[in-house]
Protein backbone atom coordinates (compact mmCIF):
# COMPACT_ATOMS: atom_id res chain seq x y z
CA UNK A 1 0.00 0.00 0.00
CA UNK A 2 0.98 3.91 -0.37
CA UNK A 3 3.42 3.47 -2.84
CA UNK A 4 4.82 0.33 -1.95
CA UNK A 5 3.49 -2.09 -4.63
CA UNK A 6 1.02 -3.21 -1.84
CA UNK A 7 -2.66 -2.84 -2.84
CA UNK A 8 -4.61 -0.36 -1.34
CA UNK A 9 -8.28 -0.91 0.60
CA UNK A 10 -10.02 -1.79 3.31
CA UNK A 11 -10.26 0.55 6.35
CA UNK A 12 -6.93 -0.68 8.06
CA UNK A 13 -4.82 0.45 4.86
CA UNK A 14 -7.14 3.69 4.00
CA UNK A 15 -6.74 5.92 7.84
CA UNK A 16 -4.20 8.62 7.50
CA UNK A 17 -3.62 9.69 11.74
CA UNK A 18 -2.15 12.73 10.25
CA UNK A 19 -5.20 14.08 8.29
CA UNK A 20 -8.72 12.98 9.69
CA UNK A 21 -10.55 14.19 6.55
CA UNK A 22 -9.22 12.54 4.04
CA UNK A 23 -10.77 9.21 4.47
CA UNK A 24 -10.67 7.26 0.82
CA UNK A 25 -12.44 3.79 -0.28
CA UNK A 26 -14.91 4.38 2.89
CA UNK A 27 -15.35 0.73 3.67
CA UNK A 28 -14.77 -1.45 0.77
CA UNK A 29 -18.01 -0.75 -1.11
CA UNK A 30 -16.45 -2.13 -4.35
CA UNK A 31 -18.57 -4.77 -5.18
CA UNK A 32 -18.23 -8.66 -5.94
CA UNK A 33 -19.88 -11.31 -6.99
CA UNK A 34 -18.94 -13.80 -4.55
CA UNK A 35 -22.50 -14.82 -3.30
CA UNK A 36 -23.27 -13.88 0.53
CA UNK A 37 -22.07 -16.45 3.23
CA UNK A 38 -25.00 -17.72 6.03
CA UNK A 39 -24.86 -16.37 9.48
CA UNK A 40 -23.00 -18.91 11.41
CA UNK A 41 -19.80 -17.82 12.96
CA UNK A 42 -16.50 -19.43 12.07
CA UNK A 43 -14.06 -18.12 14.88
CA UNK A 44 -12.46 -21.52 15.61
CA UNK A 45 -10.32 -20.68 12.82
CA UNK A 46 -8.72 -17.99 14.14
CA UNK A 47 -7.89 -19.50 17.49
CA UNK A 48 -3.93 -21.26 17.57
CA UNK A 49 -4.45 -24.58 18.91
CA UNK A 50 -2.36 -24.59 21.84
CA UNK A 51 -1.83 -22.40 25.10
CA UNK A 52 1.76 -21.25 25.55
CA UNK A 53 3.17 -19.29 28.88
CA UNK A 54 2.49 -16.23 30.10
CA UNK A 55 4.65 -13.54 30.15
CA UNK A 56 5.48 -11.51 33.27
CA UNK A 57 3.63 -8.62 34.30
CA UNK A 58 5.37 -6.05 35.02
CA UNK A 59 5.03 -2.16 34.54
CA UNK A 60 3.62 -0.51 30.88
CA UNK A 61 5.83 -1.04 28.36
CA UNK A 62 7.83 1.71 26.54
CA UNK A 63 7.01 2.29 22.92
CA UNK A 64 10.77 0.98 21.89
CA UNK A 65 10.16 -1.94 23.75
CA UNK A 66 6.54 -2.28 21.63
CA UNK A 67 8.73 -2.11 18.85
CA UNK A 68 11.21 -4.63 19.56
CA UNK A 69 8.00 -7.18 19.81
CA UNK A 70 6.17 -6.07 16.97
CA UNK A 71 6.05 -7.91 13.64
CA UNK A 72 9.19 -6.23 12.25
CA UNK A 73 8.80 -4.94 8.79
CA UNK A 74 9.18 -7.00 5.93
CA UNK A 75 8.73 -10.50 8.03
CA UNK A 76 6.97 -13.31 6.33
CA UNK A 77 4.37 -15.24 7.77
CA UNK A 78 3.20 -17.66 5.52
CA UNK A 79 1.62 -16.60 2.36
CA UNK A 80 1.55 -12.87 4.68
CA UNK A 81 3.80 -10.09 4.94
CA UNK A 82 4.34 -8.09 7.37
CA UNK A 83 4.40 -3.87 7.08
CA UNK A 84 4.72 -0.73 8.26
CA UNK A 85 1.90 1.92 8.21
CA UNK A 86 3.37 4.32 6.18
CA UNK A 87 0.88 7.18 6.83
CA UNK A 88 -0.09 6.21 10.60
CA UNK A 89 -2.35 3.91 12.42
CA UNK A 90 -5.64 2.34 11.12
CA UNK A 91 -9.19 3.36 12.93
CA UNK A 92 -7.90 6.13 14.65
CA UNK A 93 -9.33 9.11 16.59
CA UNK A 94 -12.26 9.66 13.92
CA UNK A 95 -13.60 6.33 14.45
CA UNK A 96 -16.37 6.76 17.30
CA UNK A 97 -19.27 3.97 18.43
CA UNK A 98 -22.43 5.31 19.07
CA UNK A 99 -23.41 4.46 21.81
CA UNK A 100 -20.19 5.01 23.28
CA UNK A 101 -20.31 1.96 25.20
CA UNK A 102 -19.79 -0.33 21.61
CA UNK A 103 -15.99 2.29 21.22
CA UNK A 104 -13.80 -0.73 22.09
CA UNK A 105 -15.12 -2.76 19.68
CA UNK A 106 -14.30 0.43 16.72
CA UNK A 107 -10.84 1.88 18.03
CA UNK A 108 -8.92 1.81 20.89
CA UNK A 109 -6.99 4.64 19.25
CA UNK A 110 -6.21 7.55 22.41
CA UNK A 111 -8.70 10.12 22.99
CA UNK A 112 -11.61 8.05 21.90
CA UNK A 113 -10.98 5.27 24.42
CA UNK A 114 -10.82 4.66 27.95
CA UNK A 115 -8.20 3.95 28.95
CA UNK A 116 -5.93 5.43 26.79
CA UNK A 117 -2.95 3.53 25.53
CA UNK A 118 0.68 4.49 27.11
CA UNK A 119 2.28 3.69 24.43
CA UNK A 120 1.41 1.77 21.13
CA UNK A 121 2.88 0.23 17.20
CA UNK A 122 1.15 -0.87 14.49
CA UNK A 123 1.67 -3.24 11.50
CA UNK A 124 0.00 -4.41 8.94
CA UNK A 125 -0.54 -8.15 7.47
CA UNK A 126 -1.45 -8.57 4.37
CA UNK A 127 -0.18 -10.59 0.58
CA UNK A 128 1.70 -7.93 -1.26
CA UNK A 129 0.08 -6.88 -4.55
CA UNK A 130 -3.14 -9.00 -3.81
CA UNK A 131 -5.87 -6.72 -4.59
CA UNK A 132 -8.57 -8.62 -3.15
CA UNK A 133 -7.23 -10.05 -0.30
CA UNK A 134 -7.21 -10.33 4.01
CA UNK A 135 -5.73 -7.58 5.51
CA UNK A 136 -4.78 -8.05 9.64
CA UNK A 137 -4.00 -4.83 11.41
CA UNK A 138 -2.05 -6.10 14.25
CA UNK A 139 -1.74 -3.20 16.91
CA UNK A 140 0.65 -3.77 20.11
CA UNK A 141 -0.38 -1.15 22.95
CA UNK A 142 1.02 -0.71 26.59
CA UNK A 143 -1.16 0.71 29.45
CA UNK A 144 -0.38 1.81 32.97
CA UNK A 145 -1.95 0.08 36.08
CA UNK A 146 -4.81 -2.44 35.47
CA UNK A 147 -5.61 -0.08 32.33
CA UNK A 148 -5.02 -3.56 29.88
CA UNK A 149 -7.39 -5.59 32.18
CA UNK A 150 -10.07 -2.83 31.93
CA UNK A 151 -9.94 -3.08 28.06
CA UNK A 152 -10.78 -6.45 28.00
CA UNK A 153 -13.45 -5.73 30.68
CA UNK A 154 -14.95 -3.25 28.17
CA UNK A 155 -14.59 -5.26 25.18
CA UNK A 156 -16.28 -8.11 26.72
CA UNK A 157 -19.36 -5.97 27.80
CA UNK A 158 -19.45 -4.47 24.37
CA UNK A 159 -19.59 -8.09 23.17
CA UNK A 160 -22.61 -8.19 24.75
CA UNK A 161 -24.24 -4.96 24.91
CA UNK A 162 -23.93 -4.43 21.33
CA UNK A 163 -24.42 -7.82 19.87
CA UNK A 164 -28.19 -6.10 18.18
CA UNK A 165 -25.41 -3.77 16.24
CA UNK A 166 -24.14 -0.54 16.35
CA UNK A 167 -23.27 2.83 14.34
CA UNK A 168 -19.65 3.52 13.56
CA UNK A 169 -19.10 7.21 12.92
CA UNK A 170 -16.16 8.59 10.54
CA UNK A 171 -14.83 11.91 9.60
CA UNK A 172 -16.90 12.03 6.87
CA UNK A 173 -19.36 9.20 6.46
CA UNK A 174 -21.04 6.42 8.89
CA UNK A 175 -21.56 2.65 8.43
CA UNK A 176 -23.92 0.38 10.43
CA UNK A 177 -23.07 -2.57 12.54
CA UNK A 178 -25.75 -5.32 12.03
CA UNK A 179 -24.33 -7.72 14.33
CA UNK A 180 -21.65 -8.43 16.86
CA UNK A 181 -20.58 -12.38 17.84
CA UNK A 182 -18.43 -13.57 20.45
CA UNK A 183 -16.37 -16.41 19.09
CA UNK A 184 -14.08 -18.68 20.64
CA UNK A 185 -10.77 -16.83 22.15
CA UNK A 186 -7.17 -18.08 21.41
CA UNK A 187 -5.78 -19.74 24.67
CA UNK A 188 -2.83 -17.38 24.64
CA UNK A 189 -2.03 -14.84 27.44
CA UNK A 190 -3.78 -13.72 30.79
CA UNK A 191 -7.14 -13.45 28.78
CA UNK A 192 -8.11 -12.81 25.60
CA UNK A 193 -11.73 -12.29 23.55
CA UNK A 194 -12.58 -12.55 19.62
CA UNK A 195 -15.25 -11.20 17.46
CA UNK A 196 -17.03 -11.48 14.32
CA UNK A 197 -19.06 -8.29 12.92
CA UNK A 198 -21.78 -8.30 10.31
CA UNK A 199 -21.45 -4.66 8.72
CA UNK A 200 -23.78 -2.78 6.42
CA UNK A 201 -21.56 -1.00 4.15
CA UNK A 202 -21.92 3.33 3.86
CA UNK A 203 -23.98 2.81 0.78
CA UNK A 204 -26.00 0.52 2.75
CA UNK A 205 -25.73 -1.93 -0.06
CA UNK A 206 -23.88 -4.79 0.95
CA UNK A 207 -23.15 -7.04 4.00
CA UNK A 208 -19.25 -6.94 4.60
CA UNK A 209 -17.21 -9.38 7.55
CA UNK A 210 -15.28 -8.21 9.72
CA UNK A 211 -12.95 -10.05 12.55
CA UNK A 212 -11.59 -9.40 15.97
CA UNK A 213 -8.93 -10.66 18.36
CA UNK A 214 -7.36 -9.26 21.41
CA UNK A 215 -5.02 -11.27 23.53
CA UNK A 216 -3.75 -9.16 27.14
CA UNK A 217 -0.49 -10.46 28.35
CA UNK A 218 -0.04 -8.55 31.73
CA UNK A 219 -0.01 -4.81 30.98
CA UNK A 220 -0.16 -5.15 27.24
CA UNK A 221 -2.45 -5.91 24.67
CA UNK A 222 -2.30 -7.71 21.22
CA UNK A 223 -5.07 -6.68 19.07
CA UNK A 224 -5.78 -8.50 15.36
CA UNK A 225 -8.48 -7.13 13.15
CA UNK A 226 -9.04 -8.90 10.12
CA UNK A 227 -10.65 -7.58 7.04
CA UNK A 228 -10.86 -8.01 3.10
CA UNK A 229 -11.68 -6.02 0.25
CA UNK A 230 -14.92 -8.44 -0.82
CA UNK A 231 -18.15 -9.07 0.18
CA UNK A 232 -16.85 -12.96 1.83
CA UNK A 233 -16.48 -14.12 4.57
CA UNK A 234 -12.58 -15.11 5.96
CA UNK A 235 -13.75 -16.78 8.56
CA UNK A 236 -11.51 -15.30 10.75
CA UNK A 237 -8.42 -13.61 11.93
CA UNK A 238 -5.75 -16.15 10.62
CA UNK A 239 -4.19 -17.84 13.39
CA UNK A 240 -0.89 -18.39 11.79
CA UNK A 241 -0.64 -14.09 11.52
CA UNK A 242 -2.02 -14.52 15.75
CA UNK A 243 0.82 -17.31 16.62
CA UNK A 244 3.75 -14.99 14.59
CA UNK A 245 3.01 -12.27 16.59
CA UNK A 246 2.51 -13.58 19.85
CA UNK A 247 5.53 -15.75 19.83
CA UNK A 248 7.85 -12.90 18.75
CA UNK A 249 6.36 -10.84 21.90
CA UNK A 250 6.91 -13.87 24.09
CA UNK A 251 10.05 -13.89 22.53
CA UNK A 252 10.77 -10.01 23.22
CA UNK A 253 9.54 -10.34 27.08
CA UNK A 254 11.63 -13.03 27.75
CA UNK A 255 14.54 -11.24 26.49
Amino acid sequence: MFGTGKRTGGRNGMWNAGAAAVVTGILLTGCSSTPEPDDKPKGSESAPASATPQVPTAGALTEAQLKAAALADGQKIGKYTASEYTLGAPLGEAYTAVPAVCQPLVSLAKDVADPDPAAEVHRKVDVPDEMVGTTVAVQLRAYGADGAATVLKNLTAAGKQCAGGFTEQRAVAQAQYLKVETLPAPKIGDEAVAFRFTILDVKGSLKLYEYLTVVRSGTTTLSFRGEITDTKDIGGVPAEVITAQWEKFRGAAKA
